[in-house]
């Protein structure tokens, strides 16, 4: 199985993507976790941010899921991954195996209150270019598997959320 969690940056992704592999492998289930920003670090170095480069980081992330889900473990996914058609293409390259999306909804307004990278301060300021939210669209999901109300729950609840679902 896939977990693809999508949310603007800061939206809390990989919070919760973080504690629900924390709770799979308390269970016995063999999880990993493919975070946007260690992907981009170690096997997307080469790739930037124009909606060319953000499309082939979702199809890198979309075959190392692929490739530990064929080997049985839940691949979880946090990645911004701001466009629905790349969305759909990495549920397609995915299959046959279960492919769950889950919108980590937090209003640009709740994200940017957040940012603990300083990130769209620094995209306000012009440091950043082709930032998801402010100079780049992030595409809402129209119909996510399950949606994640990040600006009014704690992790632990929508990380309950996701285990409730999971099941």
């Amino acid at each position: 199985m896939i977990v693809w969690f999508t949310g603007r940056p800061a939206a809390g992704k990989t919070t919760v993507a973080t504690a629900v592999v924390e709770r799979l492998q308390a269970q016995g289930r063999s999880a990993q976790l493919l975070d946007g920003d260690v992907l981009r670090r170690e096997i997307s170095q080469d790739l930037g941010f124009s909606r060319a480069d953000r499309d082939e980081q979702v199809r890198r992330a979309a075959m190392a899921a692929r490739a530990l889900a064929d080997t049985g473990v839940v691949a979880v996914v946090a990645l911004v991954s701001p466009f629905r058609e790349a969305r759909a293409h990495a549920r397609a390259l995915c299959a046959p195996h279960a492919f769950l999306e889950v919108y980590v909804d937090a209003p640009l307004d709740v994200a940017e209150a957040r940012d603990p990278k300083g990130l769209y301060r620094r995209a306000r300021r012009g440091e950043i270019a082709e930032f998801t939210g402010i100079d780049s669209p992030y595409e809402t999901p129209e119909s996510p598997d399950l949606r994640l109300d990040a600006a009014a729950l704690p992790p632990a609840s929508l990380t309950d959320e996701v285990m409730q679902r999971l099941r």
